[in-house]
């Protein structure tokens, strides 16, 4: 019997033919065939492939070996045909990796986002990424389709990925109803995403960082969730000379509706559309108002409302004293 090759056992060959020459080793003593030299190759073939070339090596070898009627003449294992569809390495467009190095700026932002939540008496929950398109559509409208990532499930329902975490929240409220106590205050730290045009700071993929009071009817709510977040600010460095408050109302809206006799119906549809502020021209927002059914004039004095920066020029409005 041939020694055995002893190029077989070198350390620079593929991972993916070892587990196949650890099987050779284990079998020296019954081999009664040369190992072919094919078999040790710059560029491993696949194990498929391995196995039809050893196949016909032991063809080859008994009939050498044997003087029998087996075909004689050199090895030629049959092609391989493989091909290779070229892939991006980059993540998809608006998404992005967190190797090591971010993981760890993640993980102390996220943990921040934690610490004062459980500080406040907050609980976490987390929902699921993938929710009923409807769900969106009910709190934002037709219009936000254009911004999900939504399709057709196999049972033919339609989801969507989730752009934000609030509808969740009350899908889960309204799920649980009377078993739960109040007042209720969660938090959550979750993934969502909106398929919409990308501008700096601004990704189809985001993290959102939601706390949430139910069942406190004062302001004593608003107050406490503000006094949080300056709690966070101060523990990462972040002070009042990088950061400012936006602070919004739904009853000055409804004070601003009222005095101008708009139905308390379309509180809903004008709400949806003011959200949009910052985020489409202004003029657009004109036209989506006036479309819900308000005045040129109503119009007018709501955006004037709207960009009210002082609490006390609000409070000098003469429909603010009913608020």
């Amino acid at each position: 019997m041939p020694p055995f090759p002893s190029s077989l056992l070198n350390p620079r060959l593929s991972f993916s033919l070892k587990p196949l020459f650890l099987f050779i080793q284990s079998s020296i003593a019954p081999l009664q065939f040369p190992v072919p030299r094919q078999l040790i190759s710059a560029k491993p073939r696949n194990f498929s492939s391995l196995a039809s070339v050893q196949s016909s090596a032991i063809d080859n070898g008994g009939s050498s070996s044997g003087g029998g009627g087996g075909r004689s003449g050199a090895l030629s294992p049959p092609p391989v045909a493989e091909e290779f569809q070229r892939i991006d390495v980059n993540p998809p467009k608006g998404t992005r990796d967190f190797p090591p190095e971010d993981m760890r700026l993640r993980n102390w932002l996220f943990n921040h986002f934690r610490e004062v939540s459980r500080l406040f008496g907050f609980e976490e929950v987390d929902y699921p990424v993938l929710e009923s398109e409807a769900l969106f559509i009910r709190k934002a409208g037709e219009e936000i389709r254009d911004q999900l990532y939504c399709f057709e499930d196999r049972g033919n329902r339609r989801v969507a990925l989730r752009p934000e975490l609030t509808p969740s929240l009350a899908r889960l409220v309204i799920q649980k109803g009377k078993s739960l106590s109040l007042p209720l205050k969660w938090f959550a730290v979750g993934q969502c995403w909106r398929y919409e045009r990308m501008t700096r700071g601004r990704r189809r993929e985001h993290y959102q960082w939601n706390m949430d009071i139910l069942g406190v009817p004062e302001v004593t709510a608003e107050a406490e969730l503000i006094s949080s977040i300056v709690t966070f600010f101060k523990r990462i460095g972040i002070s009042e000379s990088d950061v400012g408050f936006k602070v919004s109302s739904r009853k000055v809206l409804q004070e601003v509706l009222r005095c101008y006799s708009v139905p308390e119906n379309l509180f809903g549809k004008v709400c949806i559309v003011i959200d949009k502020i910052e985020k489409i021209p202004i003029d657009e927002i004109k036209r989506e108002l006036k479309a819900t059914g308000l005045s040129e004039e109503a119009i007018e004095e709501l955006l004037q409302v709207l960009s009210i920066k002082s609490l006390t020029k609000l409070e000098g409005l003469p429909y603010m004293k009913a608020v």
